[in-house]
């Protein structure tokens, strides 16, 4: 995507941003956008366009790290209750509790029961969010095995993004297949309750804009700065329903 047009695109993206900020406010509601990927997908730069002309106090980042003991002695979906937006916040969620269906079930972090048990108990457990009044948007962005490798491969080059590096990243690659057998049952399983949005993400802006315009899209303020433009069909699919062809996702 030519970049002066990326930057004006995304410019007017997020002055509409800033009035569902203050929809948000005005209304008393609740946001909570979730982020979901393979490693580099782009989940970072996102939210950071996301939030960058944010009001600080209506908005926060959610990321969090390895579970404690006393994670791992409570109930899975506790230590993000916590982090819940309250009236007029919106948060994000860099990676959630999906991890059990994607990190954890490759990498042998979880039991099968446990993964079983999650399948099984995430869609009662959103329900009952969005029954309360909180507006949930799922995201997973997807990117072919080149463009991980490469981006991975930057990280360790620059100082600006090596703090991105974890032990996850090693075996990222290696274990592609894995993760996508993940992918793809996670994403069916648990879309019956509420619908997943999958971006392919090997452009970074059109991905970008892609997650913002959608978000403008399902929150009515009644009315904004710019219009909005239609989703793009060749980097966003609402994947409402079990799918037989896995569309653009990479294999």
């Amino acid at each position: 995507m030519d970049k002066k047009l990326y930057r004006e695109t995304l410019h007017r993206a997020q002055i509409n941003l800033v009035d569902l900020q203050r929809h948000l406010i005005a209304q008393n509601k609740r946001l909570l956008v979730i982020l979901e990927g393979r490693d580099a997908a782009g989940k970072d730069g996102t939210i950071k366009r996301i939030v960058e002309h944010q009001s600080p106090r209506e908005t926060r980042t959610v990321a969090l790290g390895k579970p404690s003991d006393r994670d791992r002695a409570s109930w899975y979906f506790q230590r993000w209750i916590e982090h819940f937006p309250a009236e007029g916040e919106m948060v994000m969620f860099n990676r959630s509790w999906y991890n059990r269906a994607g990190v954890e079930r490759v990498m042998g972090f979880c039991s099968d029961a446990q993964y079983e048990a999650f399948l099984k108990d995430v869609g009662p457990f959103e329900n009952i969010l969005v029954d309360d009044g909180l507006i949930l948007l799922k995201y997973y962005i997807d990117i072919s095995k080149d463009e991980q490798i490469e981006r991975l491969d930057d990280r360790t080059k620059s100082p600006l993004t090596s703090w991105k590096i974890s032990p996850i990243d090693s075996v990222a690659v290696e274990k592609w297949d894995a993760y996508t057998q993940a992918r793809d049952r996670m994403l069916d399983t648990t879309c019956t309750s509420q619908p997943w949005r999958v971006v392919h993400g090997d452009s970074k802006r059109r991905a970008r804009l892609s997650i913002i315009h959608d978000v403008l899209r399902n929150i009515d303020c009644g009315g904004y700065s710019h219009p909005i433009p239609d989703a793009d069909p060749d980097v966003f699919r609402l994947w409402d329903k079990p799918k037989t062809d896995p569309g653009f996702l990479t294999r």
